[in-house]
């Protein structure tokens, strides 16, 4: 959703609050695309602070299907995002191209929502989702969910280089 700045820009000192509706239906980085299965609006503060400077608030909760890392089941993840920005829109052209990394979220006289929004999804994204807390994972061999049951696959081979650290350890249990 695009947010028109030109009113707030009219007078120092005025102030924009609304919701805005979210247009994105999913988030994609990297690690892949997440839908989102539910979204609040956001709620937006922003602030004429003089000198075509702007001070924007906001806060939203969204909630994503993530797989599990480790057994690959979909999880609602959810997260709540609050920001505080500030925006200076009074620079010369070359250096708001210079700085345009930093507010890529505003177009000319326009707020991106959803741009401004996935941002800060990156910086709050965890880091591992996990179904549970003790999740068993997958069975290497077969792919078998090892938290719904067992397989009948052959415990894996140890590494090479880990031989002799399990040498000694079958040497501990004789004893």
């Amino acid at each position: 959703m695009l947010v028109d700045l030109n009113e707030v820009l009219k007078n120092d000192g005025k102030v924009l609050q609304m919701n805005a509706v979210l247009d994105m239906k999913s988030y994609t980085s990297v690690q892949g695309e997440f839908p989102i299965i539910r979204k609040e609006p956001v709620s937006l503060h922003i602030q004429n602070k003089g000198n075509r400077e702007l001070f924007i608030t906001g806060m939203t909760e969204l909630v994503f299907l993530v797989p599990c890392d480790r057994c690959l089941e979909d999880v609602e993840v959810p997260l709540k995002l609050q920001f505080e920005r500030e925006a200076d829109l009074k620079q010369s052209e070359g250096v708001q191209k210079q700085e345009s990394e930093e507010q890529y979220y505003i177009d000319g006289y326009n707020l991106d929502v959803d741009k401004l929004v996935c941002s800060e999804i990156l910086v709050s994204w965890p880091s591992k989702v996990l179904c549970a807390e003790d999740c068993k994972g997958i069975c290497p061999t077969c792919g078998t969910n090892l938290n719904l049951g067992t397989c009948d696959c052959e415990p894996t081979d140890l590494d090479p280089r880990m031989a002799k650290i399990q040498e000694i350890f079958t040497k501990f249990k004789e004893v």
